[in-house]
């Protein structure tokens, strides 16, 4: 079971100038961001901005120009970052044999899947209980619902204790009912982990609830701040059109609004199309 460790406040990421280009397409430019343990930074933008680019920049899936580092300000080190990751959806079909328990054996340890161990099993369904979903360990992966896969891999991203959490519109599709769980379980996660989580949303109310930092990103960020400093922007505005939205000491509600088709495409070839 994960002992609460208290974000320590001195971790950080820095993204200094990152870009990316395909070819002659520019889908990223001057990215500028500084991000702290214990925060929720959300990205928002139209389709097509460049924010999975971005998720996929920092993973190292695609090359980027800029730097991306990790820092320890307390003793003043550099060391590697742990990071983990939850993709928008998994392409799995229904009849795959696998169960969540050789899932996430066959990602986090160097053992056998059929071979069971009883240590692993025990710490697996620990690490699944968090989310809980321990209750899916012997369940065939294609037959998970969509919310169920995502506490699944939430479980499996979170095991590391990763310095950085990214999540690609990981509740895309997901009823109320699972999004209030989902954006509860990232509050108890910047509460009693010491790490920072990114996530791509298109629930701006959700995000002016619970997000720390937002970011709006067409190809560079065009406003960052609190969720009210950002939505009251004119970069916000010229994205979203008029939300309605009231904010009570910094936490607000923002009527969902659907952002407007990005003039551009952001996709590459062999790659799913930019969120």
């Amino acid at each position: 079971m994960h002992k609460i460790k208290k974000p320590c406040g001195f971790h950080c990421i820095k993204m200094k100038d990152i870009g990316v280009s395909f070819g002659d397409q520019v889908v990223l430019e001057h990215i500028n961001l500084h991000i702290h343990c214990g925060s929720l930074t959300a990205l928002i933008g139209r389709n097509g901005a460049g924010k999975s680019t971005l998720l996929k920049a920092i993973l190292g899936d695609i090359p980027h120009t800029g730097s991306i580092t990790f820092s320890d300000t307390e003793n003043g080190k550099m060391k590697k970052m742990k990071i983990g990751y939850v993709p928008q959806s998994l392409n799995l079909e229904p009849n795959t044999p696998m169960n969540v328990y050789d899932l996430i054996t066959s990602f986090r340890y160097d053992y056998p899947v059929f071979l069971k161990n009883k240590k692993l099993y025990q710490e697996i369904k620990e690490a699944l209980a968090e989310f809980e979903a321990d209750h899916l360990i012997d369940q065939p992966i294609g037959k998970l619902s969509g919310g169920e896969l995502q506490r699944v891999l939430l479980s499996l991203a979170v095991m590391d204790e990763p310095n950085l959490l990214l999540l690609d519109e990981p509740v895309s599709g997901i009823d109320k009912n699972g999004m209030d769980l989902f954006y509860e379980k990232m509050d108890y996660l910047r509460k009693n982990y010491d790490m920072a989580i990114i996530i791509i949303s298109h629930d701006l109310d959700y995000v002016a609830k619970y997000a720390d930092k937002v970011v709006l990103i067409d190809k560079t960020v065009t406003a960052d701040g609190n969720p009210k400093e950002v939505y009251e922007s004119q970069a916000f505005h010229r994205v979203f059109g008029d939300a309605t939205y009231a904010y009570g000491n910094n936490v607000g509600h923002v009527r969902k609004v659907e952002a407007k088709e990005a003039p551009y495409e952001a996709g590459y070839k062999g790659k799913k199309e930019e969120a």
